[in-house]
């Protein structure tokens, strides 16, 4: 026979019914969010500065946002995250045109060979980590990409490389825009293996082509996304054992 009364983490509970509902709700509350969830989240809500003199132009920069330049609009670790691009050029501008049926994107032209744009994050309190983004390009930005990742301050690996769709004119399967969606310019990776609660994740998307681009030729990306499922706290996951443990002694 279970005891009537239990002490559980300093809590006294006066019985096990009580204990077995208790256990049982919080067990199906986390079952409930125990999927995908927005680790981090660039959607490019804010536009660019526009006009003479204003447009953003240099090495490097930082789209603005709601949270801080650079800042991750979405997700539970948008804090101390951030989005930049990093290119060899000065005369490099960044710009926010339409989205991939989103109102902004970010955008940048004058690409070297290893210009890139990149994301920093926290992966901590999260497991099963992937990433999905939208990127496009003109006809003479460039196409060749490969993705490198970086855990824990080590040295960069390459997770893949990709070819990047151009937006409008002859050839593209379709054009950016604020009002439509075309999933061809989505790509995703299933698994970033090795990130596991880890406390930096350095991601970046890097210009792969062998010379340097026309210096108007642009490329853009939007929607940048990295999904995990929640880590429960220690005291969570004695209380999902627990759960089962009732559940079966009450069907013996």
């Amino acid at each position: 026979m279970f005891p009537t009364s239990l002490t559980l983490f300093g809590v006294n509970l006066m019985s096990l019914n009580r204990l077995l509902a208790f256990a049982l709700v919080f067990a199906a509350a986390f079952t409930a969010v125990a999927s995908a969830d927005v680790v981090v989240g660039w959607s490019m809500p804010t536009a660019f500065p526009t006009g003479t003199g204003n447009v953003p132009t240099g090495t490097s920069y930082l789209p603005p946002g709601p949270n801080g330049a650079g800042v991750a609009d979405q997700g539970a670790n948008k804090v101390g995250s951030l989005l930049k691009s990093v290119h060899a050029l000065a005369a490099a501008t960044y710009t926010s045109p339409a989205g991939n049926g989103t109102q902004y994107s970010f955008s940048s032209n004058n690409w070297s060979p290893g210009d890139y744009y990149e994301i920093s994050f926290s992966a901590t309190g999260f497991s099963g980590l992937s990433l999905s983004w939208d990127q496009t390009r003109s006809s003479t930005g460039p196409a060749a990409f490969k993705v490198m990742m970086s855990v824990g301050g080590g040295s960069f690996s390459q997770l893949q490389t990709y070819t990047v769709l151009q937006s409008g004119g002859g050839g593209a399967p379709g054009t950016w825009s604020t009002s439509t969606y075309n999933s061809l310019y989505t790509t995703t990776i299933g698994s970033l293996a090795g990130t596991d609660g880890a406390s930096s994740v350095v991601i970046r998307f890097v210009n792969n082509e062998a010379a340097v681009s026309s210096s108007s030729g642009s490329n853009r990306i939007d929607s940048i996304v990295v999904s995990g499922t929640a880590v429960p706290a220690p005291g969570a996951a004695a209380l999902l054992g627990l759960a089962g443990l009732i559940a079966r002694r009450r069907r013996d």
